[in-house]
């Protein structure tokens, strides 16, 4: 899949790459044995960070300098890897949601990316990344509508479908979902995006019955 990056992104931020897998996918509820995992990943968090030196991990701090630079303050619209890494820190309990979405929330929280995941068959045609206006009613999973100006958007034919900061209810992914798209956002370069690329694939291979698919890195 290739997804057209406006002129405005690419002058912000020169050094993006993204990690794009379309795969087809079985989801359930999360397992035991990806649960110890995350369980496993939260511990090292908790070791390795406190709250102050969350937003200043590579992959975080390059995701928040691109807010500033399109105008939106990342204090008050965390990206989504940052939020999961703070509540963690704090003590806050990650929740379950289902096997595909929590496998995306631990690549999220090991690798530092914000990642959009999306049921691959709400996507109505191309997507572009582009900046959020005003203008867009945009409707975040689990916290109604969100203030996109200044955010990095995804978009299809019909409108926003994920920002770094949340997806769209639209094209959430859903207890039914078999085709899915995920999109690893690294405004960083690209240190680190093969090994969250291959952990990607290596947990729904082993936990989603992963099959067909197909992997770019976009530059």
């Amino acid at each position: 899949m290739n997804i057209e990056i406006s002129t405005k992104i690419r002058e912000s931020c020169p050094q993006l790459v993204l990690g794009i897998i379309t795969c087809e996918v079985e989801n359930s509820e999360t397992s035991t044995s990806l649960w110890s995992e995350m369980e496993a990943e939260i511990k090292h968090i908790s070791a390795t960070f406190t709250l102050k030196e969350i937003n200043k991990r590579p992959e975080i701090s390059a995701t928040r300098k691109i807010y500033k630079a399109l105008g939106k303050d990342p204090n008050r619209y965390r990206p989504s890897a940052e939020a999961l890494c703070r509540r963690i820190v704090r003590g806050i309990p990650i929740y379950k949601v289902s096997m595909l979405v929590d496998i995306i929330n631990l690549v999220s929280i090991c690798s530092g990316f914000s990642i959009g995941g999306f049921d691959g068959d709400k996507i109505q045609g191309e997507i572009r990344l582009g900046v959020g206006t005003s203008e867009e009613e945009f409707e975040a999973i689990g916290r109604g509508l969100l203030n996109v100006e200044g955010l990095p958007i995804y978009r299809d034919e019909v409108g926003g479908i994920g920002t770094p900061t949340s997806d769209n209810e639209r094209t959430k992914i859903s207890e039914g979902t078999t085709r899915l798209l995920l999109i690893i956002n690294d405004y960083s370069g690209k240190n680190g995006m093969d090994k969250a690329v291959n952990q990607m694939i290596h947990l729904h291979e082993k936990y989603a019955r992963l099959r067909q698919k197909e992997i770019t890195i976009l530059e």
